[in-house]
């Protein structure tokens, strides 16, 4: 991986960047979910993006499985049954946002996560596709 994937940085300071895998499970997950017609596609993301209220009173009714499936990026060494492990969360648990995929398309490239901003972009042509 590049320097430039490793290291952001603020203020002239360099800090390292997390790095991010692709979740095939949330992107399958999201793909059926365009296909049954399980979407939003006019919200504010910043009004329905799960908050951590929200994510914890998903994860006293649900398995850690079930929660990742909501997160297109894997965060790489972080463990497994962690909110750490999960990022780049596109949906409100019940349904895809398509404004929760663009946030997702345009965290990742700024955080040049190549692999996840194309999985976003590929899930944003199918939402599109799909309503016309």
């Amino acid at each position: 991986m590049s320097t430039a994937a490793t290291k952001a940085s603020s203020l002239g300071k360099e800090f390292p960047v997390a790095s991010y895998t692709v979740n095939e499970r949330a992107f399958e997950k999201a793909r059926r979910l365009i296909e049954s017609r399980q979407y939003v596609l006019n919200s504010g993301w910043g009004d329905v993006q799960p908050n951590a209220a929200a994510e914890n009173a998903y994860l006293e009714s649900h398995s850690w499985k079930e929660y990742g499936e909501w997160h297109l990026g894997l965060t790489q060494g972080a463990s497994d049954e962690t909110k750490a492990r999960h990022a780049f969360v596109y949906g409100d648990f019940r349904r895809v946002h398509r404004s929760g995929i663009i946030a997702c398309h345009y965290g990742a490239a700024e955080w040049r996560q190549k692999e996840v901003e194309l999985a976003a972009h590929e899930l944003l042509q199918l939402l599109d596709g799909a309503t016309g």
